[in-house]
């Protein structure tokens, strides 16, 4: 077992942010800019995070395309696609505030696709009424990310990458002090205090076999802040993208951007048939074009504004799509068909999906400007998350801030693409700003509790010290093969208790987990430290699943087909004690001003 008795590296800062990917760049930018000694910490490079796999475009309703577009009917189709279980007053901040953000990115020096007038080209997704994705072809995220970067270097932000955190430390007063983790090319543990923290930590979609989340995408953010004793808000709201890579199965789960319908994308079954005009849910009917040649008229020239089915939201899409390849309908692969090619020309798929174009060629051997693709949905992105005041994008543990995905509340059961994008904008940014007022407040110094330090410590290298334990990578493959099955897209009462029992048993595994060698580019331990947050967050999922008895937006049980309108009015909010003990009970939404209630009254022409 490794030496544990030299001394822990440590750091002291004013503001710390745990993840460096939108939501992170954009919080220690504005903490930096408001005169805070800030630090980023990311477990992978800075510019690996995962917001550069959002392609698709950053929502934002600036009018450039439609002039009819606004913040009141953003905010109206953020919380219908949300299934109304949105806070409404981040949506109402989300879709007055994203604007601003975008044009900022603008000024600092992001490349955008432009109109003919030379405005900020916006293109259309699914569940917004009107074109407001700004856009670099495919390739949006990336470019949010290279700007962001490059902000925040020449603001001299310190930059600590490869640094896995493993627990979030609370001093006497119960606010929190101390990051500790350690590198993960060399294994030596390090600690971090400062008088706030901002987790950016982005999602847990690799607990699922099939998804679209890199590896860092374990849950550590969502699981830290629980064990910390956060409160954590509609768990059960995992949202499965419609249309992921399905072959080869090296690359399954691997995103196929929701652009390329945007751009006149249409799915077909194996027959040829578009069939998702056969799955038009009422909710939408009035606004959904219901013939091809209304959907096609759509696409050409926008005459009228009834939106093709493939561009409704993500939930109402992946169960479509679920429901053609059970009924025998899919593909050779289990997906369904994208077809671009039949609807714009070699030239238009190249220059405005390049990505794809590349991705498809490169991974399936599939020229999109001339076949179909096959897709199917895969694990995406988390609705749900910590708990955070709507303003400050604080949780219930003082010094303790989130944004982004690890933020629960903005979605509601389901997340509109292209919303992702510009939250991260947006909360980002306030959590920085109200992370940096906190630190300024806090006049007493973080206290470190040596023996609390030590003890994460022994945890973590507690698997060098068993012989012929579980391996980790064993365990890991358990836990995505059961979510898959049985927490998947359609969930059923038996399945989940299933799951959570096989959860108790996977965690009791876990406490024989044993790993070789040093501490030094070690994966199997990187990993072994993983699992502790994909078994938490895998339970906060499971346990959120049984009890929401209904179906809502991401969250589908196929015992309880129909939304509740009782659980349409609660958050189901979970707690984990001191104990480790799990907690879940329902608490009422927050209550909207009848002047936005109004919004919803008025019916779109």
């Amino acid at each position: 077992m490794p030496d544990n008795s030299h001394d822990i590296e440590t750091h002291d800062y004013d503001v710390v942010v745990i993840g460096a990917g939108g939501a992170g760049l954009r919080a220690a930018i504005e903490a930096r800019e408001l005169g805070q000694r800030t630090a980023l910490v990311c477990k992978s490079l800075l510019g690996k995070a995962h917001t550069v796999m959002a392609e698709g475009g950053a929502a934002a309703a600036m009018g450039n395309v439609w002039s009819e577009d606004n913040w009141k009917v953003h905010f109206r189709d953020t919380m219908r696609g949300g299934k109304m279980l949105n806070n409404w007053r981040m949506a109402q901040l989300h879709a007055q505030e994203s604007p601003d953000r975008i044009y900022e990115l603008e000024r600092w020096g992001a490349l955008f696709d432009r109109t003919k007038d030379g405005r900020i080209l916006q293109r259309d997704f699914g569940g917004h009424r009107y074109a407001r994705l700004a856009h670099v072809g495919d390739r949006t995220g990336l470019e949010l990310i290279r700007t962001l970067q490059q902000r925040a270097i020449t603001l001299d932000i310190d930059v600590f990458m490869e640094c896995k955190i493993l627990r979030l430390l609370k001093d006497a007063e119960g606010a929190v002090s101390t990051a500790v983790g350690y590198w993960r090319p060399t294994g030596e543990m390090v600690s971090f205090t400062a008088r706030a923290f901002v987790l950016a930590t982005g999602s847990i979609g690799k607990s699922w076999l099939y998804t679209s989340n890199s590896w860092e995408s374990t849950g550590d953010g969502h699981a830290m802040a629980a064990w910390a004793g956060a409160d954590m808000i509609d768990m059960e709201c995992v949202q499965f993208h419609p249309t992921g890579m399905v072959w080869p199965l090296s690359v399954r789960g691997i995103l196929v951007t929701e652009g390329v319908r945007g751009d006149g994308g249409v799915l077909r079954n194996s027959e040829g048939r578009r069939f998702m005009f056969d799955y038009i849910p009422p909710m939408f009917a009035a606004e959904t074009a219901d013939s091809e040649e209304e959907g096609d008229r759509w696409y050409d020239d926008h005459l009228n504004n009834r939106r093709p089915p493939e561009l409704l939201p993500r939930d109402e899409v992946a169960r479509s799509i679920n429901s053609e390849v059970k009924a025998g309908r899919g593909g050779p692969h289990g997906g369904v068909f994208l077809d671009i090619a039949t609807r714009r020309s070699a030239d238009e798929i190249r220059r405005r999906l390049p990505s794809m174009y590349h991705q498809f060629k490169e991974l399936a051997g599939v020229d999109i400007t001339a076949q179909p693709m096959e897709v199917g949905p895969t694990c995406h992105y988390m609705m749900g998350g910590v708990r955070v005041d709507a303003e400050t994008e604080q949780t219930t543990v003082p010094g303790l801030f989130a944004a982004g995905e690890v933020a629960g509340g903005m979605h509601g059961a389901n997340r509109l693409g292209g919303n992702s994008l510009s939250d991260l904008l947006v909360f980002g940014r306030r959590a920085g700003m109200a992370a940096a007022q906190f630190a300024q407040g806090r006049t007493r110094a973080p206290a470190v509790d040596g023996a609390e330090v030590a003890a994460v410590v022994a945890e973590a290298e507690a698997p060098f010290g068993r012989d012929g334990g579980e391996s980790p990578y064993d365990l890991q493959s358990a836990i995505q093969q059961m979510m898959q099955q049985l927490v998947g897209i359609i969930r059923t009462e038996d399945e989940l208790r299933r799951a959570l029992g096989e959860l108790d048993s996977l965690s009791e595994r876990a406490q024989k987990m044993s790993v070789s060698g040093g501490r030094a580019y070690n994966p199997g331990w990187n990993l072994a430290t993983d699992l502790p947050s994909m078994l938490t967050t895998s339970r906060l999922v499971a346990k959120g699943a049984l009890e929401r008895r209904e179906s809502r937006g991401g969250h589908t049980r196929e015992d309880y087909p129909k939304p509740d309108p009782e659980l349409g009015k609660v958050n189901l909010v979970q707690r984990i004690d001191g104990d480790g003990n799990y907690t879940l009970e329902p608490e009422p939404l927050l209550e909207m001003p009848a002047e936005l209630k109004e919004l919803f009254e008025e019916e779109p022409h």
